[in-house]
């Protein structure tokens, strides 16, 4: 606070600095340097003929301090721009979002989109949030220059190669220029154009089709950054471009290819641009590779194939593991021509994808019920941990040399997540409750980098569990019925003289209900004088119950004297019948083959019983464990069983079998749920309110519709609430939300509702966080006399409160308030007198409701009081 007051001091007793006419543009950007410090770097565009010069600019941290940057570098540019650079640390209090303003007066005269621009003060900032949760956050920095030049009537493009060091995604909008404390430039107004002004959101591209007058304008580029779907900081950086009407035309660049590249492969194409004009071309390039701290990339110019209007040059990157990251590398080329009249210029972008070679094929460990992986450590040294996937079977995977990691189409799922370079081995027992017998398991390995990039993926490397004693071979329903039968058969045990166990033997045999079995056990024993006998059938079990059974089976040397368990029974095997699970849902049924057993069944037979006859039909064939009977009529009965097929490998030597399922019937309804709208929005601030839109992505999927259900949470972790239901209004695609008096901020979802009752899944969450306009005027007259005798907001978006205090010029308190309203009658704190008239100071902290729960930010200024009354005292 003694800080501020002495500001305060100096700015109202000494005076501003002599104002100049001068910033043309500029932009912030910041370096993480620990926790909570950070480094920042402003960089302006001045004009050279002005007599305003600063060595030092005051920053507003937005968190209550205010410190000085210093000049660290000029260079002096072609027509009349002065680039500076000031750098400046600064620790924040904590973790937060804090918004970085940086103004100076004045802006450059004559700019033709912002009105009496000589008198606007210039104002540049930067949002950045500080959360040691999310880690490392700096801002993007911008590579190319925030000054151009346009041509009248002909198309102009620029690109401020934005590269985040972070591998944060970035996106682009046009927003308003501002002036004092960072607010929008009233009455600003975007260049007027033949066609259209819009930037790229995705590559940056801003393309103005086409100027009309020429003159000088400014436009804002926010350039927004953002980590796993989360904003994380923004840049606001204001850019001046000169229109010149001219004959000139600018140099063309032949179209490049983008690139994807496995991490250690060299890059390198030519790039080549023509003038039609036959102008000379100053050929360069920027971009993220460029500068990197390992391996960056060239670009250089080959002037034996430099002609009369044509140019060419070679990019050369030799990447390495280092370069591995999640976003595309963005190189911007341009080409400019050396037009004596007017130098124009076109660029072209190359997004290059840098992936991490995968690691090595894993070697498979089974055991009876979990498989040991082990690979070679990976070499790259920034390699972080692996990821360990599963699937069922193998899938034949061939990556696409764009994609990494390994994608969800090709039934694989993350089942082990590895942190540290060196940990190279994992044992897959599901979690703790093993795996289950009767798969084949397939495993692919990726590696991971800093940013969660990654490789491309390892080979698959497949293995079937290890067999018990004995190994089960078929549980087959012979005979459907309330009192049916089951037959069980396993493999001949070998070996047994080795022990030594010979004999007799007896078997026990226990069935329980369900895939997985229970408490309900019951035990069954088979004694044997003859190993050979591998065949039993469970009779008087009722087949048509519903549920499927689970057999476990072991073996006893069971001779006198003798009694020992030849199976391991901490891994007796077990297998259960097959049972067809069925699902019915609109004029079809899912028929899903449930099965817990040791083999691998390869194909399936799907029965439907014919309603004439009573015998089951073969209606279908599978590979896989699932068929659906479509074409069904609604709401009747339909009955089925199966038939699989399947193999195992004991001892190599392949044994095949033949299991019949139980009978389980259903009827198909309508259960489906339609398909989910696609949800838009915006939000309208002065009104008020947010307007959702939303509509879908065929004809078909709108068929199904009979309504919609809305839902909101006001933060975007909040649990969503129902907000208001379409019951029989399915035309009805758009809603108004009113929040006069609350926060526009807030996240909402949509759903479709179809007419049995089938509800969609959620869309993807919107989210508004649009409106955060909280001004403050400079100038009130508390003369009593009707107009403007209270000081207060102009705002449009709700405010939980304020911390809002007034200074004198040497520094008093003179009043204060957290009502967001303000209501300031002019009157010093505990009187009644009002202040002289004069320049006041004001600190404001704002708090208001964001995405992520109340923020807060500060305002600084100037209040101008005029014309007291006979209270008036002179406390000055």
């Amino acid at each position: 606070m003694k800080k501020i007051i002495s500001l305060i001091i100096i700015l109202l007793v000494c005076g501003a600095p002599v104002f100049g006419t001068h910033n043309r543009a500029g932009e912030i950007t910041l370096r993480q340097l620990d926790e909570y410090t950070y480094e920042i770097l402003i960089t302006t565009f001045t004009y050279t003929l002005s007599q305003a010069d600063r060595s030092s600019l005051e920053v507003q941290w937005g968190d209550n301090t205010i410190s000085s940057a210093l000049r660290t570098s000029i260079t002096r540019l072609p027509n009349f721009y002065q680039k500076n650079v000031y750098i400046a640390q600064h620790t924040f209090p904590g973790a937060g979002t804090y918004e970085i303003v940086v103004q100076d007066p004045n802006r450059n005269k004559g700019v033709k989109n912002i009105p009496n621009s000589v008198n606007v003060v210039f104002s540049i900032k930067t949002t950045i949030t500080i959360n040691p949760t999310i880690g490392i956050n700096s801002t993007p920095v911008l590579l190319n220059p925030p000054i151009d030049r346009a041509a009248l009537n002909q198309i102009f493009i620029h690109n401020p190669a934005a590269y985040d060091p972070d591998g944060d995604s970035i996106s682009y909008k046009l927003t308003v220029c501002t002036e004092e404390d960072g607010e929008p430039i009233e009455n600003y107004t975007f260049p007027a154009s033949s066609d259209t002004l819009y930037i790229d959101p995705v590559t940056g591209d801003l393309n103005w089709i086409t100027p009309v007058e020429k003159g000088v304008y400014n436009i804002a580029i926010n350039v927004e950054e953002w980590r796993e779907g989360v904003k994380i900081g923004n840049i606001v950086r204001d850019m001046q471009i000169e229109v010149y009407e001219t004959d000139n035309h600018p140099p063309e660049l032949d179209s490049i290819q983008d690139f994807c590249v496995e991490a250690g492969t060299g890059i390198s194409f030519r790039v080549v641009a023509n003038d039609v004009d036959n102008d000379s071309i100053d050929l360069t390039a920027t971009g993220g590779p460029f500068i990197l701290e390992n391996s960056p990339a060239l670009f250089t110019t080959d002037n034996s194939a430099a002609d009369i209007g044509r140019s060419e040059g070679d990019f050369i990157w030799l990447t390495d593991c280092s370069h591995v990251r999640q976003q595309y590398y963005n190189v911007i080329f341009k080409a400019e021509d050396s037009n004596p009249e007017t130098r124009l210029v076109d660029i072209f972008n190359v997004n290059i994808k840098i992936i991490g070679s995968a690691p090595q094929t894993p070697s498979i460990i089974p055991s009876s019920n979990s498989i040991t992986l082990a690979w070679e450590e990976d070499p790259c040294p920034f390699v972080t941990g692996y990821h360990v996937y599963r699937r069922s079977g193998p899938s034949g995977y061939t990556p696409d040399s764009c994609v990494s990691g390994v994608p969800a189409h090709t039934g694989y799922t993350i089942v082990g997540e590895l942190k540290g370079r060196d940990r190279t081995v994992f044992i897959d027992d599901n979690k703790g409750k093993g795996l289950e017998q009767g798969s084949e398991y397939c495993y692919m390995i990726t590696s991971v980098y800093p940013d969660g990039a990654e490789s491309f993926p390892s080979s698959e490397a497949c293995s079937p569990l290890i067999a018990g004693v004995p190994a089960m071979l078929q549980t087959s329903v012979t005979s459907d019925s309330e009192s049916g039968e089951i037959e069980l058969r396993w493999i001949q045990p070998r070996g047994l003289d080795t022990i030594p166990a010979n004999g007799p033997y007896e078997y026990i045999i226990s069935r329980s209900t369900g895939i997985f079995g229970g408490e309900d056990r019951k035990v069954y024993t088979m004694a044997t004088a003859d190993i050979s006998d591998t065949v039993y059938t469970d009779t008087d079990v009722n087949t048509l119950s519903g549920q499927p059974y689970n057999y476990q089976l072991a073996l006893y040397n069971n001779a006198p004297g003798n009694r020992f368990p030849i199976s391991d029974l901490e891994n007796i095997e077990e297998a259960s019948s097959l049972f067809p699970e069925l699902t019915g849902s609109d004029n079809q049924i899912l028929i899903e083959m449930k099965k817990n057993v040791p083999w691998i069944n390869y194909d399936y037979t799907i029965y439907r019983q014919n309603d004439a006859t009573g015998l089951f039909d073969s209606i279908g064939y599978s590979t896989r464990p699932f068929y659906t009977d479509r074409g069904l009529e609604n709401n009747k009965a339909y009955c089925y069983r199966v038939k699989s097929r399947g193999w195992r490998s004991i001892d190599d030597q392949l044994f095949e079998n033949v299991n019949h399922s139980h009978i389980n019937c259903t009827q198909p309804v309508d259960s489906v749920a339609p398909c989910t709208p696609v949800l838009s929005g915006r939000s309208y601030c002065d009104a008020f309110y947010n307007l959702l839109t939303w509509r879908f992505t065929s004809d078909t999927c709108f068929e199904d519709v009979m309504g919609y259900n809305l839902y909101f949470s006001e933060t975007q972790s909040g649990t969503p609430a129902l907000l208001s239901e379409y019951k029989s209004e399915r035309n009805d695609t758009s809603y108004i939300h009113d929040r006069t008096g609350l926060s526009l901020t807030g996240c909402y979802y949509i759903s479709a509702v179809d007419s049995f009752g089938n509800e969609s899944p959620l869309s993807v969450q919107l989210c508004l966080d649009e409106c955060s306009s909280y001004v403050l005027p400079n100038v009130f007259s508390p003369d009593g006399r009707g107009k403007n005798n209270l000081f207060i907001p102009n705002r449009t978006a709700y405010v939980e409160k304020v911390d809002f205090q007034v200074f004198n010029r040497w520094g008093l308190l003179v009043f204060r308030t957290e009502d967001p309203d303000l209501n300031w009658d002019g009157k010093i704190l505990g009187s009644d007198k009002v202040v002289s008239p004069g320049v006041y100071y004001y600190i404001c902290e704002v708090f208001e409701p964001r995405l992520h729960g109340i923020e807060s930010y500060t305002l600084t200024g100037f209040i101008h009081v005029f014309s007291g009354n006979e209270n008036e005292v002179n406390i000055e």
